[in-house]
């Protein structure tokens, strides 16, 4: 499609299609420092308006009004003044009129100290009885010295780690982003209330002014790292001030110096090293018990698994601080700000802000994957939540999507392996603090808790513990294959039973599994990707067959050009689909390498399973170009042949070996 049937679309009036258009006209454009790029842009602002989509024209105009072209700029600054007055899609709930009011947390997060506490604690624990262990194991004539020296290298190297990593971490952000520093007076140039809450913040808590980054990024995100709190640096991404307002930027620069109040990063630092030695430990004690006499090899294995256990342990133990961390900052900006509302909104504007530049990159940002645990928030929670303010004319619709998180207990497990809470269980925690400072709430978190009470927990909860050994279902059948073969080779003479017993077991496992996750999709319903989204129910196990149509928008995988997912895009938001070649993964990387670039940029039916865990995905059946090209995926074929091959070999095993 043309720039110039773009421009006559607009000028005729047609404005959703000269939206249509120019999009696509904007996303397939390589240079975008070219004139035509530009005033795409530009009408492409207008067109938004048009179509009432008045938070689109702000963005766009934001980000035209920091153009390298003067023109640009100077256009965009005018053009400004024709929408500034129009009404805004979310109004904003009220803010306290004074700032530094404590509140009351109760069982929100838990408790930080105590988190921290116990999560040191253990790891140090857990790191000085490995290291005692492999001292005595190596044979040491003298123990207590042997202890010394372990106790010296593990505060030799933590220390080290301690001070170096923010360099480090300096030189990283430097070279994969390009991440500039800058003044105070530049922050606030793009944020006036921002420099004023940092300079009250530094000012009352005694701290120096951290150092200040921006990543030239239009991704929204925010993080701080450093060693000690006069130490510390704190960057964002220029799509902070692109997708945010004024007071919402500053809540979220309030969040981030609350984790250098708090020595967030400190402690985060520390722990992560002490995980980092168990596995270490886990690695040296694995390779010394390849070798050497009986008892020695014995001992070093066992010290091996010991470590392995301490690293699985201390990896839950760091994310559940990293969770409690955030909870704390959140609080820490909604009493210095005494803007909780605030906070809500930029949570849900950086989901949408980064929905809206993954629509528009052929390829998810390498920042906030790199930087996903750092960030303030988790960009694989963004789909749904961007998704739905998108869309939403009015904020109290934004707060079904959060169904899934307060009430579905696959939202709890999944948590588990999360450095973020949930954005809902945030929003919830921060909807708490308007309500003890008297403000209206941004979303009507308390309608999403009344409405959660009228949900089936029989299908929320009834088959939850059934489903949750299902998604194990190949482990399990894996060893409990391995302990029928050991208890009927006590009763043969069968060496086949050991072998084969756990792969039919294994085999098994996949069948019953792939059934589950796998139902007949005959009767898929269209749908878009909104009302899947909004489904309280939905479960990363059981499939939920399903129908859209949209634009594929570009790949799945971060930074990998022959990548085989895809992102779709419908009139709602954005899905990932998971493709499966009938070759496996080398016909995932030619499908991904050869056929990917030209099905970007077709309008497409798919249908496939849909599946809901901190991010949204469909497992692809089949994919249909308006052009006709026809691509299938393999997801069920091959759980069934891997788990119908499993058992046949067993079998093989056990019946060729008695012979």
């Amino acid at each position: 499609m043309s720039l110039q049937s773009g421009l006559d679309a607009f000028q005729q009036g047609r404005y959703q299609e000269a939206v249509e258009i120019l999009e696509q006209f904007s996303r397939n454009c390589v240079d975008q420092n070219s004139s035509d790029y530009l005033s795409a842009q530009m009408w492409l602002m207008k067109a938004y308006q048009g179509t009432g989509e008045i938070e689109k024209a702000a963005i766009l105009c934001q980000k035209l009004m920091v153009s390298e072209n003067p023109q640009a700029r100077k256009w965009a600054e005018k053009a400004r003044q024709s929408f500034t007055q129009q009404s805004n899609p979310m109004q904003k709930a009220g803010r306290a009129a004074t700032t530094g009011v404590k509140l009351a947390m109760g069982s929100v997060g838990g408790n930080l100290a105590l988190a921290s506490g116990v999560t040191m604690t253990l790891m140090f624990g857990m790191v000085l009885v490995l290291g005692l262990s492999l001292v005595l194991i190596l044979g040491s004539e003298n123990p207590l010295q042997g202890l010394f020296f372990a106790i010296a290298i593990t505060l030799i190297f933590n220390i080290a780690a301690f001070f170096l990593s923010p360099w480090f971490m300096d030189l990283t952000q430097g070279w994969l982003y390009q991440r500039r520093w800058v003044e105070l007076a530049e922050i606030a140039s793009l944020s006036p209330e921002t420099a004023k809450i940092i300079r009250q913040i530094c000012e009352d808590k005694n701290l120096k002014t951290p150092r200040l980054g921006i990543i030239d990024d239009q991704n929204p995100t925010a993080f701080t790292y450093g060693s000690l709190p006069n130490s510390a640096r704190l960057v964002v991404s220029q799509g902070l001030f692109t997708y945010l307002d004024d007071d919402e930027i500053a809540t979220v620069y309030a969040h981030e110096l609350g984790h250098v109040v708090h020595w967030d990063f400190a402690v985060m630092t520390v722990a992560s090293t002490l995980v980092q030695i168990c596995y270490l430990i886990y690695i040296t004690a694995y390779r010394l018990g390849r070798g050497g006499n009986s008892k020695i090899k014995d001992a070093m294995q066992m010290a091996a698994s010991l470590a392995y256990v301490f690293y699985i342990v201390g990896t839950y133990l760091l994310l559940y601080l990293s969770r409690t961390r955030e909870y704390f900052a959140d609080h820490f900006a909604a009493e210095t700000t005494g803007n909780p509302n605030g906070l809500s909104r930029a949570l849900v504007k950086i989901a949408y802000g980064i929905l809206e530049e993954g629509e528009r990159s052929p390829e998810p940002s390498r920042l906030v994957e790199g930087t996903r645990a750092l960030g303030i928030y988790d960009h694989k929670a963004a789909s749904s939540t961007g998704t739905a303010y998108r869309v939403a004319s009015d904020p109290q619709k934004i707060g079904r999507v959060f169904l899934w998180d307060m009430f579905n207990p696959w939202g709890w497990w999944m948590e588990l392996n999360s450095t973020h809470p949930l954005t809902g269980k945030r929003v919830r925690a921060l909807s708490t603090y308007a309500e003890q400072l008297g403000l209206p709430i941004e979303f009507d978190m308390g309608r999403v808790m009344g409405e959660g009470k009228t949900l089936n927990k029989g299908k929320l909860y009834g088959n939850f513990f059934l489903d949750i050994l299902l998604y194990g279902a190949e482990t399990i059948g894996f060893f409990v294959g391995l302990a029928i073969g050991f208890i009927l080779l006590s009763n043969s003479a069968n060496p086949g039973l050991i072998f084969g017993a756990p792969l039919i077991g294994l085999g098994l496992g996949i069948l019953v599994k792939a059934f589950v996750m796998f139902p007949n999709y005959n009767q898929a319903p269209a749908t878009d990707v909104l009302t899947l989204m909004s489904d309280p129910y939905a479960s990363p196990l059981r499939g939920q067959p399903a129908k859209l149509a949209g634009l594929l928008i570009g790949r799945g995988d971060a930074g990998y050009k022959f990548g085989s997912d895809l992102k779709i895009q419908d009139r709602n938001g954005m899905l990932y689909l998971r493709y499966a070649s009938r070759f496996g993964p080398i016909g995932n990387f030619l499908f991904g390498m050869k056929r990917v670039q030209s099905l970007i940029g077709e309008q497409v039916g798919a249908v496939g399973w849909f599946r809901r865990g901190i991010a949204p995905w469909m497992d692809l059946i089949q994919l249909q170009s308006e052009h006709g090209t026809i691509v299938n995926s393999y997801h069920r074929f091959w759980s069934l042949v891997m788990g119908g091959g499993a058992v046949i070999l067993g079998v093989f095993l056990i019946v060729f070996l008695n012979s």
